[in-house]
């Protein structure tokens, strides 16, 4: 069953524009508004774990990055199922 992260990941990315990301602290403020900063290393972690799924791509300045080597800001894009 899917985490309360990632359920939210999908959600806030998928609501987006097909070219749109969503920020990890945007996800992490509506989960944890009091403390959300506490939190980024659960949402990144979380991210990471849907990209590898094929749910979600990680990007950092608009380009897909290799996850192993993650350094600095990134967004979130959700990938459409396929029909």
């Amino acid at each position: 069953m899917p985490s309360k992260i990632s359920q939210t990941i999908l959600k806030m990315a998928s609501q987006r524009a097909p070219d749109k990301t969503v920020c990890p602290s945007e996800i992490a403020r509506a989960l944890f508004p009091d403390d959300w900063r506490k939190h980024m290393a659960d949402i990144r972690n979380e991210a990471i774990k849907l990209q590898e799924a094929g749910e979600v791509q990680i990007t950092q300045k608009g380009k897909a990055v290799d996850v192993e080597h993650l350094k600095g800001p990134v967004r979130i894009k959700f990938i459409s199922p396929q029909s």
